[in-house]
């Protein structure tokens, strides 16, 4: 019998692949367009979302019954055969032989490795994931199984850890099962521990019809867990929560000891036993707690959603409601499904001949699938919560379910109930509909004179713009209308420059418009308040300042039209046009407000254009922003703001013009000759003290002052600044000029002017003591002051000064003077005296070195040689130093040349060329000439080898201080090098 199994299921799979594999085929599992707009929720309505497939698979034996998880099917025969599938890997498949009992129920763990059958002799058998045979677990002989809660959390294929078991009597018990080494002959039992941990039948034996397991806190076994068991009956569904903080089994046992002796607050009963019942839990993808949860009762299914928020209430459920079987077709009444399958947004039901699928959001049914008789009854149905395929069964095929786009009608559902936020969500990428719902959602709050909010919806919809616009106006809603444009310009693309130019003008005029009506209204001021602002902040985007670029002066106009200064400043300073702002001020007399706005500008052609005003009316403030400003301005463009400028206004402050003009020559080193000269012409009007210091700090040097000399010496005149005229005269060596006008001061400032001329000038230094001395004779008629003068200035003299004294003066006062002045003339000639013979001792001396040169003597051999060619001395003219170095006439010409000036080589060559000429003529016409005519030729000719030898034979070439300066000298001549190293390459 096996052997004919397997050989049918070979031939299918040769046929056309595996029927069971992961995969997908057919039309079923075609896979739904997805694009937007209504022609795809068109060909979307076309494509059912639960399509069925028959599996390629028929069965050798009835089937009974089947479970499917992770991929893995367990489908149990009627001649008590197991077959195990997996669908990733097809051609590990295997039979296993059960008891001749019959089965009762099959429960599969979510990993697909362990298998629990319950028998209808109440014994239960174990199927590990490897096992080849199934194990009896003795220890729950005689109970019959209905329902069992997994650790969904287990992934290991030895051990199902921690579970619950629901009995045919109500009973729960808790047991771990372990699978075992198959190859030994001796076996444990597979279950570690059977322990009942609750009974739900004490009032009344009832089956436990469904259990669910879930671990909502603690990851380790060390860890406080909290476990929730939702368990139901055919007429009660319980809920459990509870902490576990032992290691120790039964582990759930500490769940249940608080309902020990009670019965849970938070059970659900419904009347109506149908004598059985089901619990399916929905849980989704990439989620660990589960969403939903469905109890098929005697009633209809009763469905809801998990709230673990708050763990300490009884009942973890909300949003549950009853949803009612559907009426037979044929007029039966209720007919009570045999199995149910929960998904995200839908409930299956399963009938002997048909599957019906209800939406759970509207309990609507929205399909029914229609089986064919020859396939037989529908025995089951069942769902692989992890890859999400849904399976159905007859005992002569298997069918399955492809789920395509289970959400795609979910968003027209919250629609119909007005929760469009949901529906959004459930639009997801389709703007088709996600534009239908926003339209329903802004005419709804619309129809609910939420005109505001009406607003933003309708900007995020494809509803055409006039259509909307005459909406508001027809209600008469400006502001929602404002709002509606605001977020349509916010949504509009930047390259759409001409929209985007008529919203804002639009908007520009609805705001003023607002704005007018509500500053005419006292009790309005919050409103407009925050009116107003929303206009400053709407004008302020970057979008629209851009946009407003080109359109500058449309809006100048509206707001000039609406009178609204404020406005209209404040757009001024948006776009930067400091010009117009500080115009407005200055006519409104606001000056500090206009030099605020001037410091926040970086045009500085408007500091030039608006100081002289400012100047005027706050010139103390305005010359600290110049300050601020440092090098940035240029102070001479500056000036004529200064001249508007009027101290007497402003007694007893600080001159701003010098205070700037200060901080330009001090701070910023400014040299200009303009700022220099105002500054000297503040100084000469205004303070005198710090001219003097200034003309000091500038020097007496007149190449280096930066102020023009005749025009401070103008304005100290006209100023009668006598002191500050002396300084400059002797700036501009107008020494007796200065000296002239310095007696008119103090003696003293005549003295240090006659002490300014070079030391070598001693014939002006005379000039001026002696104008000294003549003022202090003369004018002051003070002869001992005068002969202090003698004595301060040594270039003086008695008899300089003498013609100065009246004519009847008597002698006694200068008596000393004339002596003094007497001696010095004494000690003078006696010193001429001894210069004489020193000099006449001299020449003397050298009239006798002369004599010694003229018989000093040298022998020259024929051995010896030039020291530049290395020659024979004696073979051709040459030169004869007292060092001992010889060199040949023409050797030492060369040696010299290249050390000699441009000057002296030209003169050299004129010389050579000079003797040349005058030797070839003397050769040529000796006989022709007279003694006379010879004897002058060879005079020129010694003379011109007389300048010869003081051009080259000066000093020894070798010894001399030629080859001393020679030692900066380069080896090659930079002249050459570059030619050298062209050779060399």
């Amino acid at each position: 019998m096996a052997s004919s199994l397997f050989e049918q299921y070979n031939e299918a799979t040769a046929r056309s692949g595996s029927p069971f594999t992961s995969g997908t085929q057919g039309t079923a599992t075609r896979p739904a367009p997805i694009t937007s707009g209504y022609v795809t929720a068109t060909i979307e309505e076309d494509i059912k979302i639960f399509t069925r497939q028959k599996i390629n698979f028929t069965p050798p034996r009835a089937i009974t019954h089947m479970v499917a998880s992770n991929n893995m099917l367990m489908i149990a025969m009627a001649d008590k055969t197991l077959l195990r599938i997996n669908r990733d890997q097809p051609d590990q498949r295997n039979e296993i032989r059960f008891s001749d009992e019959k089965i009762h129920r099959m429960f599969l763990d979510p990993s697909g490795q362990h298998l629990i059958v319950s028998t209808e002799g109440q014994d239960v058998l174990y199927v590990g994931k490897k096992s080849r045979k199934a194990r009896h677990l003795a220890k729950m002989k005689g109970h019959l199984i209905e329902s069992v809660g997994w650790n969904k959390m287990n992934r290991n294929e030895t051990t199902t850890t921690e579970i619950l078991l629901g009995t045919s009597r109500g009973c729960i018990f808790e047991t771990l099962i372990q699978a075992g080494d198959e190859g030994r002959f001796f076996q444990q039992n597979p279950e570690q521990y059977w322990k009942m941990v609750y009974n739900l039948g004490k009032e009344s034996t009832v089956p436990v019809t469904g259990l669910h397991v879930e671990r909502l806190s603690g990851s380790s076994q060390t860890e406080k867990r909290t476990f929730f068991v939702m368990a139901t009956t055919p007429e009660r569904m319980y809920q459990f929560i509870g902490t576990v903080s032992s290691t120790e089994p039964p582990v759930f046992l500490q769940v249940f000891q608080k309902y020990e002796n009670t019965i849970p607050t938070g059970f659900l009963e419904l009347p109506g036993n149908m004598g059985y019942s089901q619990l399916q839990v929905y849980t989704p993808k990439q989620k660990a707690t589960p969403q939903s949860f469905a109890w098929m009762s005697g009633p209809g299914v009763y469905i809801g959603n998990f709230d673990f928020q708050e763990l300490t209430r009884d009942n973890l459920t909300k949003d549950s409601h009853l949803l009612i079987y559907p009426m037979d077709k044929e007029g039966g009444g209720q007919k009570k499904p045999i199995s149910m399958i929960l998904t995200e947004f839908h409930v299956l039901l399963l009938y002997s001949d048909r599957v019906q699928v209800i939406c759970t959001l509207n309990e609507t049914p929205i399909d029914e699938d229609l089986y064919q008789a020859k396939f037989g009854r529908l025995l089951g149905m069942c769902r692989d919560d992890i890859k999400g395929t849904i399976w159905t069964y007859s005992d002569q095929a298997v069918f399955m379910y492809k789920v395509t786009r289970e959400a795609r009608d979910v968003w027209k559902i919250y629609l119909g109930k007005g929760e469009f936020n949901l529906a959004l969500t459930f639009c997801q990428d389709n703007q088709a509909q996600r534009d239908e719902v926003l339209r329903k959602q802004a005419q709804h709050f619309f129809d609910q004179g939420q005109f505001d909010k009406s607003a933003l919806y309708f900007a995020s919809t494809e509803m055409s713009f006039e259509e909307v616009t005459l909406k508001f106006i027809e209600a008469d809603q400006k502001e929602a209308l404002r709002i509606f444009l605001q977020k349509k310009m916010a949504n509009l693309p930047q390259e759409d420059k001409t929209q985007m130019t008529m919203l804002v003008i639009w908007l520009i005029e609805l705001f003023l418009n607002q704005l007018g009506t509500l500053r005419n209204q006292p009790s309005s001021r919050e409103k407009y308040e925050s009116v107003h602002d929303g206009f400053q902040k709407f004008i302020a985007q970057k979008r629209v300042m851009e946009c407003l670029k080109n359109n500058v002066d449309t809006v100048y106009d509206l707001i000039a039209s609406h009178g609204d200064v404020t406005d209209m400043v404040y757009f001024a300073m948006l776009m930067k046009d400091f010009e117009r702002v500080i115009s407005h001020h200055i006519q409104g007399e606001d000056y500090h407000s206009a030099l605020d706005v001037l410091k926040q500008t970086s045009k500085k052609e408007l500091f030039y254009k608006f100081s002289p005003v400012l100047m005027q009316h706050i010139p103390k403030e305005l010359v600290s922003a110049w300050i601020m400003q440092d090098r940035a301005l240029d102070p001479k463009k500056l000036i004529p703001a200064l001249v508007q400028y009027k101290h007497e206004d402003y007694g007893g402050q600080t001159h701003e013009g010098i205070r700037y003009l200060e901080f330009c020559v001090t701070k910023l080193r400014k040299e200009e000759q303009a700022i220099h000269n105002y500054l000297v012409s503040l100084y000469a009007q205004h303070a005198n003290d710090q001219l003097m210091k200034y003309l000091l700090q500038e020097g007496e040097d007149a190449s280096r002052v930066h102020y023009d000399l005749k025009y401070a010496l103008r304005l100290c005149s006209e100023h009668k600044l006598k002191r500050a005229c002396v300084h400059i005269y002797t700036t501009m060596e107008l020494y007796e000029e200065a000296v002239d006008l310095a007696l008119q001061v103090d003696v003293d400032l005549a003295k240090r002017c006659a002490e300014k001329p070079d030391e070598d000038d001693e014939g002006m230094k005379k000039k001026l003591w002696l104008q000294i001395a003549k003022h202090v004779v003369k004018e002051q008629s003070d002869i001992q002051k005068a002969m202090e003068i003698l004595q301060e200035c040594t270039l003086l003299k008695i008899e300089d000064v003498l013609p100065f004294f009246p004519d009847f003066v008597t002698i006694d006062h200068f008596k000393d003077a004339i002596c003094s002045s007497l001696q010095n003339y004494n000690q003078h000639i006696h010193n001429l005296k001894n210069d004489m013979d020193e000099a006449s001792e001299s020449a003397e001396a050298i009239r006798g070195d002369i004599h010694n040169m003229r018989n000093k003597y040298a022998v020259v051999t024929g051995q010896h040689k030039c020291a530049k060619c290395d020659s024979l001395l004696l073979s051709r003219a040459f030169y004869l130093y007292p060092c001992g170095h010889k060199f040949h006439t023409d050797c030492l010409i060369s040696e010299v040349t290249i050390h000699l000036s441009v000057a002296q080589r030209t003169r050299l060559s004129e010389l050579e060329h000079q003797i040349s000429i005058l030797q070839a003529s003397s050769k040529g016409a000796h006989t022709a000439r007279k003694g006379e005519d010879l004897t002058a030729n060879r005079d020129e000719l010694e003379n011109l080898q007389n300048e010869i030898d003081d051009i080259v034979a000066a000093e020894c070439v070798y010894c001399g201080d030629v080859m001393i300066r020679s030692v900066d000298k380069p080896f090659i001549d930079p002249d050459q090098l570059e030619i050298k190293n062209k050779s060399w390459e």
